[in-house]
């Protein structure tokens, strides 16, 4: 038997007025999760301990089978694994998110914080603009590190984390004086990192051509060095990671997890659906790999978007370019597979923000009816029977271990 995860991270929204009521999960036409869902188990999942932060760091964890209360140190460093960068204890990570601020002749606290991807900018681009900003403001203390688009890292050696860091993509549209850390050092580079890319050539050139600049860095997710137990010292289970986005390829390095890279994979709405598909089913057709998780982060960056078509685009594109083509594959090999479906957290268009709530999933098993006979929607699991408490304890149900 091989295990399949597709985590449509932030899929799970509130009905929408627009779309008569219905979620985007609910509008989308996606043929081939209603084929599988009549046969499938549908439940609700708790992916974020209470008083934690609806982040895709814990709830990530938690599909993945790691308590988060246990296991999470931070958000920044688990991304710190997947850029290679070797934390030393006492060293910080800090998440360094490239993002739009306004750019009016206004004091830097009262300018407002507009995208908190600066528009999804090319890793290639943004490599330029945070080598620009390390080169002013690195020192002994701090080193910068290039992630993936908009994502990159801090290395702090001063050893405090900073609790007061507000995740951007939280105050889309807000003055950001309100938001700023305490820390006068962060504080200050922060202003000076505005300083630094207002004017760069590559901000002035994504202007001219109607793109949002990254004009500003922006701290968040501090944490320290994480542990994590091995997955198969846990599950048994040789695992893959698919996946554009950094914090998944750093936890699949905590657990040892292999990670593999898909060419134009990029996090976004138009990444490579067809090369993620194609790279699940390879890794699964060997010997040497029982469980892959394919990570797929386009609804939850058009939620922070706040566009209810986009999402529904997103989830359309998973359901007939990942989840149909990966079944007709295996099963046209032979293979035998568990398939769970779900988000990792609700990322509602309305808010343009993650929520706590929990999730709504589904286990399709290409051996047999698991017979639950309903949608797969979150309306519908609601309405299920099964209430998976521990959202850490839900992959035992996939794997069908105590």
């Amino acid at each position: 038997m091989k295990y399949v995860i597709v985590l449509c991270d932030g899929m799970a929204d509130e009905p929408i007025e627009e779309l008569g009521g219905k979620t985007p999960l609910e509008y989308a036409k996606t043929p081939n999760i209603d084929r599988m869902a009549p046969v499938s188990e549908i439940g609700m999942a708790h992916t974020i301990p209470e008083g934690m932060n609806p982040g895709s760091d814990t709830a990530n964890l938690a599909v993945l089978g790691y308590n988060p209360r246990k296991y999470y140190s931070g958000r920044s460093p688990l991304e710190a694994l997947s850029i290679g960068v070797d934390m030393q204890v006492g060293d910080v990570a800090v998440r360094c998110n490239t993002v739009t601020l306004s750019e009016e002749d206004v004091p830097f606290e009262d300018l407002t914080i507009i995208d908190h991807s600066a528009g999804e900018i090319s890793t290639s681009d943004c490599a330029i603009l945070v080598d620009a900003v390390s080169k002013e403001l690195a020192n002994e203390r701090f080193s910068f590190y290039v992630g993936t688009s908009y994502r990159h890292c801090l290395i702090d050696k001063a050893g405090k984390v900073f609790e007061d860091l507000t995740p951007p993509h939280d105050i889309l549209t807000k003055r950001i004086g309100d938001y700023l850390p305490k820390d006068p050092v962060y504080r200050e580079m922060m202003e000076k990192s505005y300083r630094i890319l207002k004017d760069h050539p590559i901000n002035t050139e994504r202007k001219k051509n109607g793109l949002n600049p990254a004009n500003c860095c922006w701290f968040w997710g501090a944490g320290t060095k994480p542990m994590l137990d091995p997955f198969k010292e846990k599950t048994g289970l040789n695992a893959a990671m698919i996946s554009a986005v950094d914090l998944l390829k750093g936890i699949a390095v905590g657990a040892d997890m292999k990670v593999i890279a898909v060419e134009g994979a990029n996090g976004g709405l138009n990444t490579n659906y067809e090369g993620k598909c194609d790279a699940a089913f390879n890794v699964l057709k060997g010997d040497d790999c029982d469980f892959v998780y394919i990570h797929i982060e386009a609804p939850d960056e058009m939620g922070h978007q706040g566009s209810y078509e986009r999402k529904i685009k997103a989830i359309e594109n998973i359901d007939t370019r990942i989840i149909g083509p990966l079944c007709e594959k295996l099963g046209a090999a032979g293979i035998d597979f568990r398939m769970m479906i779900l988000p990792d957290h609700p990322t509602p268009v309305r808010l343009r923000t993650h929520t706590p709530n929990p999730i709504p999933y589904m286990i399709y098993d290409s051996t047999k009816d698991l017979g639950c006979g309903l949608e797969y929607t979150e309306k519908s699991a609601s309405g299920s029977a099964i209430d998976v408490k521990n959202g850490y304890m839900l992959i035992n149900r996939l794997i069908e271990r105590d």
